[in-house]
C-alpha cells in the first residue's frame, strides 16, 4: 500500500501553492502550517534544495471526530499535502493517504473518518 498520492502539473509553482489551498478550503480544509523547505534547508544548513512546501491541511470537523475516537491521533494531524518543483513549471503535488498512516493505530472507529478525509484529499489532487 502506498503511503501517498500524487499529481504532476504544469504550472508555475507560486499557481500550484494557490490552486491547491483552494482546492482545499472548497473540500473543507483550512492550511494550518506552510513550511518552506527550500528557505528552511537554505537558512539552517545554507544548502540550495528546490522550491518544496509542505502544506498542514486540516478539515475541523473530520479532526474533531478523529480525536473523539482516538486521543493520541494528533500525533498524525494535520494531513500533509507537498508541492515541489520539479523542473520547468512542472509541479508534483502529494497528498498522504490517510487509510495508510490511520491503519497503524488499529482502531476500527477511525476506518471511515480516513475514507472520507481519503476521498476528499484525493478530490483536490485530481481536480489539479
Amino acid at each position: 500500500m502506498s503511503y501517498h498520492f500524487s499529481k504532476t502539473v504544469k504550472m508555475t509553482f507560486g499557481e500550484a501553492i494557490d490552486r491547491v489551498t483552494d482546492a482545499l478550503s472548497h473540500e473543507g480544509f483550512g492550511v494550518l502550517s506552510d513550511i518552506d523547505v527550500q528557505a528552511t534547508l537554505k537558512k539552517k544548513l545554507d544548502v540550495d534544495f528546490r522550491p518544496y512546501r509542505i502544506l498542514g491541511a486540516c478539515n475541523p470537523g473530520f479532526a474533531h471526530k478523529a480525536l473523539m475516537s482516538e486521543d493520541k491521533i494528533g500525533t498524525m494531524l494535520p494531513c500533509n499535502v507537498i508541492v515541489q518543483e520539479l523542473g520547468d513549471k512542472e509541479i508534483e503535488v502529494a497528498a498522504v493517504d490517510p487509510i495508510a498512516s490511520m491503519s497503524a493505530v488499529g482502531n476500527p472507529a477511525l476506518e471511515d473518518i480516513a475514507l472520507q478525509v481519503q476521498a476528499k484529499l484525493k478530490s483536490v489532487i485530481e481536480g489539479l
